[in-house]
């Protein structure tokens, strides 16, 4: 079904009500964090279970229950950064590495808020052709591949207290492959991440702490956007449910991200991605899904 319009915005989560947006806020933080699309998984479930599409503005806006959950799980690095850095500037160490990393953090961050203004009018209009189907199937097998290769040639000895300036840099760039639809935040930066040789955990945990800018931008954006398209009170409170069930499953997604490549590999993230990406593509050339 189409979605709806409020000022250009797509908004079509406040006609879904209470318990749809409760569920789709489980699959938006499940799959948020994950390296496997949030974008297509809000696209494909609304779509097989005959809902409407939520729209682009509920999965910018759900990006503060990822914000929510990162804080969360790494509060002890978040912690040292935003302390650490502080208490680096009140003693002038300006070599200081929680200053450094933090300062790193920000510059990696500039690529993806330039890159969002200048996109801005296609990423979150109304009938976006960027979040057609067929680009998030190919989005998602391109990704695979990359995550594939990535996992494969990748030596995983570093740590995140070896990376620099270069490498926070290289993430930070490739974090922009996140404004294409299919391509995923956290997949993209932890494909990045384990190209400079980094340890799997490691990788996901830079990844994450690199993302909090860009996550809590677009977030905070976004629900400036739904406050100057004069979003009316019941929308707000749907959009408030799907946040607070985001964020629990948010984190749960973090827990088995980390579990799953400390036991396993990225490997189970490659396989899903090129078995969705298919599917996708599939299910809309013989007409199961629209396009």
């Amino acid at each position: 079904m189409a979605s709806a319009c409020t000022q250009g915005l797509d908004t079509g989560f406040v006609a879904l009500g209470y318990a749809k947006v409760a569920v789709l806020g489980v699959v938006q933080g499940l799959t948020e964090l994950l390296p496997i699309s949030s974008t297509a998984h809000m696209r494909i479930v609304p779509a097989l279970l005959g809902w409407q599409d939520p729209g682009s503005a509920f999965s910018a806006a759900m990006q503060l229950a990822a914000l929510v959950a990162v804080i969360t799980y790494f509060w002890s690095d978040v912690r040292g950064l935003v302390f650490g850095s502080l208490g680096a500037v009140a003693r002038r160490d300006f070599r200081d590495w929680n200053f450094r990393f933090a300062v790193w953090i920000i510059l990696a961050t500039v690529p993806i808020v330039i890159a969002g203004v200048v996109f801005s009018s296609v990423l979150n209009s109304c009938g976006s052709p960027l979040r057609t189907l067929n680009v998030i199937g190919v989005s998602c097998l391109v990704m695979g591949a990359l995550l594939a290769v990535a996992e494969y040639y990748a030596r995983h000895k570093r740590t995140l207290d070896q990376v620099t300036l270069k490498d926070t840099m290289i993430v930070g760039l490739a974090q922009c492959g996140a404004l294409i639809p299919g391509v995923s935040r956290s997949g993209s930066t932890l494909t990045a991440a384990l190209f400079l040789d980094m340890q799997r955990e490691e990788a996901a945990r830079f990844s994450f702490l690199l993302g909090l800018p860009a996550i809590a931008a677009a977030g905070f954006k976004e629900l400036w956007e739904l406050h100057k398209a004069h979003l009316d009170a019941q929308g707000w409170s749907v959009l408030a449910v799907g946040l607070a069930v985001a964020s629990v499953s948010a984190f749960v997604a973090i827990w088995s991200l980390l579990h799953i490549l400390e036991r396993y590999s990225a490997w189970p993230f490659v396989i899903y991605r090129f078995l969705l990406g298919l599917f996708l593509l599939i299910a809309v050339a013989i007409g199961l899904l629209p396009n």
